[in-house]
């Protein structure tokens, strides 16, 4: 009788220890040390390090951090749902380095053409447009990764979406303007990226789902610099997509986060108006000493300086 009994027993045995192997063995697809250290990891990411990176000053170490983090960080869509949030972000920093090296070939090529040295211009300009694009690619990832993070459709009349925190508002906001950047950058690249004209469209109805003065005036001036590129996008309601920009100048200030006038002046620079460049960037020298940067948001307003300084 005693015998009866143990013979399943022991069959059930087997049956879990030849499951447990087959798990083991089938490799790291369905390894769930993994999928489990990659939930960790980006819980991590979400709740710990993007808050202290948004508050970071040293814009270096933040694009540092892109370029190095994405590639580990992002691995993990491979085993568990993908960190698009995160990912969204650091995409925005990696960004960060590559336009800083454009920036150096464009200086590289005004001091051939200073000297008037042809072939260093040529040189120069093919560097610089090649890394524009390259620029492009990554802001164009960092948009398409805040569009998943939310399971926004930028369609006409889809629904705004639903964000259960300020971080995530910030993070939206900055895919959006990555994206707007993006297409900006692929244009000066010669359309390299490949990045579609009709992003403009989506950032702009994307924009008027965020507050505009609790975000610095940002929204509201993404909004009008894709009303400078695509006219027909402007609501009836304004009629100056200029006068726009300039009246969130103040919002930037009084928000703690200077993002929105360095918009205004890529605008300016991209279509060719010297007279609001030398505008804007009084009003940022006359403003520096009063301005108090948000803490929770140092990395943007730096950011949003390094494009001035750049222009």
């Amino acid at each position: 009788m005693n015998n009866k009994i143990k013979a399943p027993l022991t069959g059930s045995r087997h049956v879990l220890v030849l499951v447990f192997l087959m798990v083991f063995l089938a490799g790291c697809s369905v390894n769930p040390l993994h999928r489990v250290t990659g939930q960790v990891m980006t819980g991590y990411a979400e709740k710990e390090n993007t808050p202290y990176v948004l508050a970071m000053g040293d814009v270096e170490s933040a694009c540092a951090l892109g370029e190095s983090v994405d590639p580990l960080l992002y691995s993990f869509s491979r085993v568990t749902a993908a960190p698009d949030s995160t990912g969204s972000l650091l995409q925005i920093l990696a960004g960060i380095c590559m336009e800083r090296e454009t920036w150096q070939e464009e200086l590289r090529y005004l001091r051939a053409d200073y000297r008037g040295d042809t072939g260093e211009m040529r040189d120069a300009r093919t560097s610089m447009r090649r890394l524009y694009g390259y620029t492009a690619e990554r802001q164009r990832k960092a948009y398409n990764r805040a569009l998943a993070a939310y399971r926004y459709d930028p369609e006409p009349e889809s629904p705004c979406p639903c964000f259960s925190n300020d971080q995530e508002e910030i993070t939206f906001l900055l895919g959006l303007t990555g994206g707007a950047q993006a297409v900006l950058n692929d244009s000066t690249a010669g359309g390299r990226a490949g990045v579609p004209r009709r992003i403009a469209a989506q950032v702009e109805r994307g924009a008027a789902c965020l507050d505009n003065d609790k975000w610095a005036g940002l929204p509201l001036a993404l909004r009008a610099a894709v009303w400078l590129l695509l006219p027909d996008t402007m609501p009836d309601e304004y009629d100056d997509a200029w006068a726009v920009l300039a009246e969130n100048r103040e919002r930037a200030i009084e928000g703690g986060m200077r993002v929105a006038p360095a918009l205004e002046l890529v605008m300016a620079e991209n279509l060719g108006k010297d007279e609001v460049i030398a505008e804007v960037l009084g009003f940022l020298a006359q403003t520096d000493r009063e301005f108090e940067v948000n803490p929770d948001y140092r990395l943007p307003d730096q950011v949003g300086m390094r494009l001035a300084w750049a222009v």
